[in-house]
């Protein structure tokens, strides 16, 4: 055999789709990877497996071909990161050929915007922070799976059960006037996720999230700048008003916090701890974990604690 007439399979650029991909048709598992991304933005390979079913070597096979089709796009934002770890997932998007099938084809209302660009501006930080957002949502999927005694309510669920329709951006915002040493300030807080757990045995429990990277200072002397403390205040003086009631229909809400560590989630309790707002639930309002305790259990799991110090969970 003439060895010189061997060649090694070409192999498709990572960040730059092939000039001439190959021949391809969308299926309707695609058409699910392409929705989950359409709903989540940002996905890791790993991710996309998880939510559809699929092994990961299968799916990291159709990623590929709806990469190169144009249908998915491969942020280069991971650019940034890639060399040094490059046995780290890919991190998917929606592209604008995934969103006009979905447009067009299956009546998915999107934001009329151009997907791609938003996916080239995005960030590393920006990004980094969404996937941990996911990585959240999806431990809530695995630590439910199986039981048909908990539902998961979305965010969908959560604003079809309001009195009134929100504002399409933001629909979660909390909008509040704080008073600090005779100065008042108007400022939104904004959750990261928000997500409810209903049993069937009739109760509901509404959550709001905060995915805590530890760039925000704990505690600020000028009220003017953010501050995790400025934020619990919000949090508090929002459910002191009702608002969660008066906007959402809820007869109650917690805040989950995930932060970075032990000394940081101690920080916080204590920053909470010195916070009084009247007619609020106080520190029982939240509850913490950090990302080393949801690395080994759930968020549905025994992970959280009081404010007191006592573990509880959330089912």
């Amino acid at each position: 055999m003439d060895t010189q007439t061997l060649s090694a399979p070409t192999r498709r650029p990572r960040f730059r789709r092939a000039p001439e991909p190959p021949a391809f048709r969308v299926t309707d598992d695609d058409v699910v990877i392409i929705r989950q991304l359409a709903r989540y933005r940002f996905l890791r390979s790993t991710h996309i497996a998880a939510l559809v079913g699929r092994s990961i070597d299968r799916t990291n096979d159709r990623l590929a071909r709806l990469f190169h089709a144009g249908y998915l796009d491969r942020p280069r934002a991971q650019l940034d990161y890639y060399p040094t770890a490059g046995s780290a997932p890919m991190v998917y998007a929606l592209a604008n050929r995934g969103a006009r099938l979905l447009i067009d084809q299956y009546g998915i209302e999107l934001a009329n915007v151009d997907w791609s660009r938003k996916n080239h501006k995005a960030g590393r930080s920006f990004i980094e922070h969404q996937l941990e957002i996911v990585d959240f949502q999806i431990g809530i999927h695995r630590g439910t799976r199986g039981r048909d005694d908990i539902a998961i309510m979305h965010a969908d669920d959560l604003i079809a059960g309001m009195p009134e329709q929100p504002a399409k951006r933001n629909p979660f915002a909390l909008r509040v006037k704080l008073s600090h040493k005779g100065a008042a300030r108007n400022i939104a807080v904004i959750p990261d996720l928000v997500f409810g757990l209903r049993f069937r045995a009739g109760a509901s429990y509404s959550y709001m999230v905060e995915i805590d990277r530890g760039t925000m200072p704990i505690v600020r002397s000028n009220f003017e700048q953010t501050s995790f403390e400025r934020k619990m205040r919000a949090y508090l003086t929002a459910y002191a008003a009702k608002q969660h009631s008066q906007s959402f229909g809820w007869k109650s809400f917690r805040v989950l916090t995930v932060t970075t560590d032990e000394y940081r989630r101690k920080s916080m309790i204590e920053a909470l701890n010195r916070i009084h707002i009247p007619r609020s639930p106080g520190a029982g309002l939240f509850l913490f974990t950090t990302r080393e305790a949801l690395h080994y259990a759930n968020p549905v799991g025994q992970v959280w604690q009081e404010a007191s110090g006592k573990s509880v969970s959330l089912i």
